[in-house]
Parts: structure tokens; C-alpha cells; sequence
């Protein structure tokens, strides 16, 4: 493979913003400095002074596969991962069958091998009767165990007691949650149609599902990790309320030591709140639901000051003909890897965010929580999965939706930022206007 130079960027890593040039070859950045001089034969890149930015690593997607490919795909959404500048991406375990041993884990990374243009994870599931495989995963085999403290598809939703205290104290990777109390969200429904039958009204959403029903199993599954010294990682906070319950401050202290428990949230509780409802119905219809505005402020603060240590999407497409069901029968999910990082960065427009940050909560983070090897980094010797970023306005139209479903919740909108180029592995993927090549992800490895 011959080498590519790009010259005249500005950099971003590690907390620093910076002018320079980076060289890759054979699949890895082998140089980053000032003034780099062409080889004879060099690909050559002007950037022109384009954010260049390590790949993107979404710790928390649901493609579909297997089970569910009538509304999304491996091969599918990691095209539109990539046209949104994430490389590599960890997929979630309730697709059909359930991700709940060994051998269903396996089938899925032989599915993604040579379809999946992002490298790819997959983590394994808990359930109410898996403690034996649960005890037995590989730790170089996945990045984590994800266990369902609230709703879920089939049997996934872990409401054992007995199973719970198990599952968190013999687990041999870190432990990924969704924290909503099932019983008290039943409750809520039940009353809600008792009062309007069949025709909810989509605004209720966050009211079926309320903050309390997010505290409660917030502070469960707290209570549980910190009881058996487990590593544990929240997902999807949507309330201020969560975010008061976790330690600011980076993820690796200056000491070299990692906080225990971390936790996340995803850019659509960045973007929308409470009157987006009356707009977009089921589009954006979520579990946890999108909440208040001053919810949204509180978010950003978390992410600014660290108590948010990642951010993801739990991109989770459905067809357009589900989400025209009533709000009862419509499921909960929005596709949204195509415009996560630009969704990010129009924090960073507003003066919320800055890119640094947000290449870190995005990129650097997601590598350290889950122990992945030399990816998330501008770094030489490590991966070059790269994203040129150019700030210049991007309309988001339905006919340029790569997602299967297509469809996007930010269709009419403009974007300020694009995606200039993706590269994985040092092929490029996405050359600003359509997918380049042939797939290039590879299997996530995991240093531990």
C-alpha cells in the first residue's frame, strides 16, 4: 500500500488543536509533524486547514442483525457510519436471536467480516438465565456486557434480583446499562390509557417514561457496582438529575487511574427536548425518552465538566411504516450515525462544546473505557482511521439518508460542518459525496 501524506491540517487530539501534517501507510499513521516533505510516488492531500480528527467510536448502536434486517443491516449502517465520519462502532446484543453466549457472539463478527465498512465490536447480552456464559466470556471476545435494567426485546430485561447481584459480581468485562425502571414506566402506561385509549399522544412520551423510573435504576445499578467493585458504564443519561450522580473530571486521572463508573449520553439529548415533539412525533420516540430543555442544558454541562464521559448515538432505526403506528405501537429508536459527529459539532458552533472536547468524548473515551488497541487516536503506530472535517453547510435531504429505513430526524435542516473524507484502516471509505471502495472494517481488539 503506498503512503498518503496530508498536509496543511488542523489537528485534533488529545486536548490540543494544532496546525500540521500526518503521513499513513500500510494502514497505520506513521508520522505526525510540521513541514513533512513528499516521498516520490506519495499520495499528497492539501487540507486546506480542515479539522482533521481521529475516527469516531460509537460504543452503542443497533444494527439489526440478525433478526431484524428488513429495517437495518451490518453492511447498511456501516455505510452511513462512515459517511458520518464514525470508523468503527459496538453493536448491542437484542437482535434475533439474542446475543446470549459464545457462539451467537461469534456469528456476528463472521456476518460483519468483509460487509462492515467501520471496524466492528459486539458485546455479549445478560439475561435472566445466562450467568454461566456470563462467567465464561473470553474479555478479548467483546467489549462488554450490556444488561437491560429496563425495557427490552425478548427475554433481555434483567428484573432478577438474585441474577442482578450475579451477573455484577462475576462478570469478567465492564458492564454496560440501560437504566429505566420497568414497573414504575408499566404503571405510568397503564394510567395513560386508561385515560386516552388508543390515541396517546406522542408528547406523553417522557411522562410515560419519567425521570424517576431513569434515577431509580441509575442508582441500582450504582449501588451494585460499587458493592462488587465492578466496572460499570450507564447509557443514554437524559435527565440533570443523572448527571448530578457522577464524578466530573477525565476518565483516566492524572494518576493513571480509571474511574469506576462512568457514564454516557447521545447526541440527540443534545439536540432535542420536550417541544420537538409536537413536530416530529414518533421520530423521535426513545427510550429513555428526550426530556426538558433545562434536562438538555444540563447535559452539556455534564459533558463539558466530564461527569458525561462519552457520547454515542444508540443509532436504532426503524422503518418509516412503524413509526407511522399509533404512539403506543410505534417503537422506540432514530438512525442517527450519518449525522452524530455533525450533530456534535454544531455544539461546538454554538460555543457549548469545543472540538477538542467532543473528540474525546467521542473518540478518545470510548477507546479507554473498553480497552480498545490503538484506535481513537492521532497517534503514530496506531490505526489511521482519520476524518477530515470541512465547515461548509450540509442540507440533510431523505434521498441521501444512507440508513436502510431511510429517513432522518433532521431532515430540513442544514448542518454548518460536513464530512470532507473517512478513511479506516487507511483506505479511504467516504470521499465527502459517496462511499469509496470496498469494506475495510476490521474486528475490535481489546487490550486487557
Amino acid at each position: 500500500m503506498s503512503s498518503t501524506l496530508i498536509v496543511n491540517a488542523r489537528l485534533v487530539n488529545e486536548g490540543r488543536e494544532f496546525d500540521g501534517d500526518l503521513r499513513f501507510a500500510d494502514g497505520r499513521i506513521e508520522r505526525i509533524g510540521s513541514g513533512l516533505a513528499a516521498r516520490s510516488g506519495e499520495t499528497v492531500i492539501d487540507a486546506g486547514g480542515k479539522r482533521l480528527l481521529p475516527g469516531m467510536i460509537d460504543d452503542q448502536v443497533h444494527f439489526r442483525e440478525p433478526g431484524l434486517e428488513y429495517k437495518a443491516d451490518i453492511a447498511t449502517e456501516s455505510a452511513a457510519a462512515v459517511a458520518g465520519g464514525l470508523t468503527s462502532f459496538m453493536d448491542m446484543p437484542n437482535t434475533r436471536p439474542p446475543t446470549l453466549d459464545a457462539a451467537a457472539l461469534e456469528d456476528k463478527y463472521r456476518r460483519a467480516a468483509g460487509r462492515a465498512r467501520a471496524n466492528y465490536g459486539f458485546y455479549m447480552g445478560a439475561s435472566n438465565d445466562n450467568l454461566d456464559a456470563i462467567r465464561t466470556i473470553d474479555p478479548l471476545a467483546t467489549p462488554g456486557v450490556k444488561v437491560f435494567m429496563g425495557s427490552s426485546t425478548g427475554n433481555m430485561l434483567v428484573d432478577n434480583p438474585v441474577t442482578l447481584d450475579g451477573i455484577f459480581g462475576e462478570t469478567p468485562v465492564p458492564i454496560i446499562t440501560h437504566c429505566e425502571d420497568t414497573p414504575m414506566i408499566n404503571a405510568r402506561l397503564a394510567e395513560y390509557k386508561a385515560k386516552y385509549g388508543e390515541a396517546i399522544p406522542v408528547e406523553c412520551h417522557p411522562d410515560i417514561r419519567p425521570r424517576e423510573a431513569c434515577i431509580k435504576s441509575t442508582r441500582l445499578a450504582q449501588s451494585l457496582a460499587r458493592r462488587h467493585g465492578t466496572r460499570l458504564h450507564v447509557l443514554h443519561i437524559s435527565t440533570a438529575d443523572e448527571v448530578a450522580l457522577f464524578e466530573p473530571g477525565p476518565l483516566i486521572r492524572p494518576d493513571g487511574s480509571r474511574k469506576q463508573i462512568t457514564a454516557e449520553t447521545c447526541v440527540h439529548y443534545l439536540h432535542f427536548a420536550r417541544p420537538d415533539y409536537a413536530r416530529l412525533g414518533n421520530f423521535i420516540k426513545c427510550n429513555p425518552a428526550i426530556k426538558e430543555e433545562a434536562d438538555r442544558a444540563a447535559i452539556l454541562q455534564g459533558l463539558a465538566e466530564g461527569r458525561l464521559d462519552v457520547l454515542a448515538t444508540d443509532h436504532a432505526p426503524h422503518t418509516l411504516e412503524e413509526k407511522a403506528k399509533p404512539y403506543a405501537e410505534a417503537p422506540s429508536g432514530l438512525p442517527l450515525v450519518q449525522h452524530a459527529l455533525l450533530l456534535a459539532l454544531e455544539q461546538v458552533h454554538a460555543g457549548r462544546l469545543t472540538t477538542a472536547q467532543v473528540v474525546q468524548r467521542f473518540a478518545h473515551a470510548p477507546a479507554q473505557l473498553f480497552d480498545v488497541a490503538q484506535r481513537g487516536f492521532l497517534r503514530e503506530g496506531y490505526a489511521a482511521d482519520l476524518v477530515l472535517v470541512e465547515d461548509a453547510p450540509l442540507p440533510v435531504r431523505r434521498k441521501d439518508v444512507l440508513s436502510k429505513c431511510g429517513w432522518s430526524p433532521f431532515e430540513g435542516m442544514t448542518f454548518r460542518s460536513r464530512i470532507a473524507s473517512t478513511w479506516v484502516n487507511g483506505v479511504l471509505a467516504w470521499d465527502g459525496a459517496r462511499l469509496v471502495g470496498t469494506p475495510q472494517g476490521q474486528r475490535l481488539r481489546f487490550d486487557r
